[in-house]
């Protein structure tokens, strides 16, 4: 009776493992999701959720983002309303303003990059300065998707690209900056 539990309890075991991997076989984590901004001292700062669906046939997943707007404050920019984080900088979030398709795949975050753009400024300086952009380059990782902060002008999102189904910014459009410098230099999806 007991062998007969223990094989029973074994193959439950077995198959919630083999779910919970599955849930990662795609590379992309799916399910319900939190998204966090992280400070130097690794300090998290909740900003939204993300739900995963399965795969479709071509291989991409899609996405459905949730920003938790009670987690930040409300500011007049630039005669534009923006939400933001505040800290040693204000970090806005700026909402990509175009249709997406709103798909991953684990070699190919783009999608979700472009609807985490954020824009910094110095709680002292006026007005909202849109080539300080904030673009968390973003891979998967075993347990999550991790995000490292990255330069982007974002100036360049007020005309529409000519071609919507394909991510405006790539390869050259986003920098590498001093991490240091930055308050929220860190993203992560888990």
């Amino acid at each position: 009776m007991v062998l007969r539990r223990l094989g029973q309890l074994s193959a439950v075991i077995g198959w919630l493992l083999l779910v919970e991997s599955s849930a990662w076989s795609a590379g992309v984590p799916l399910g319900h999701r939190a998204i966090y901004l992280l400070d130097a001292g690794q300090k998290e700062h909740r900003i939204g959720t993300v739900s995963f669906s399965q795969p479709t046939d071509s291989g991409a997943v899609a996405y459905t983002l949730n920003v938790e707007t009670e987690h930040f404050s409300d500011h007049f920019l630039s005669m534009k309303e923006m939400k933001c984080l505040e800290g040693k900088e204000l970090m806005c979030r700026i909402p990509y303003p175009y249709d997406n398709p709103r798909t991953v795949t684990a070699s190919d975050l783009r999608w979700l990059e472009h609807d985490l753009l954020f824009m910094f400024k110095k709680p002292t300086e006026f007005g909202a300065n849109f080539w300080n952009g904030i673009y968390y380059r973003m891979t998967v990782t075993d347990d999550a998707i991790l995000g490292e902060a990255h330069a982007v002008d974002l100036n360049n999102l007020a005309a529409p690209p000519d071609d919507l189904t394909v991510p405006p910014f790539g390869e050259y459009d986003v920098t590498g900056i001093n991490l240091k410098s930055r308050w929220l230099p860190t993203l992560i999806i888990r």
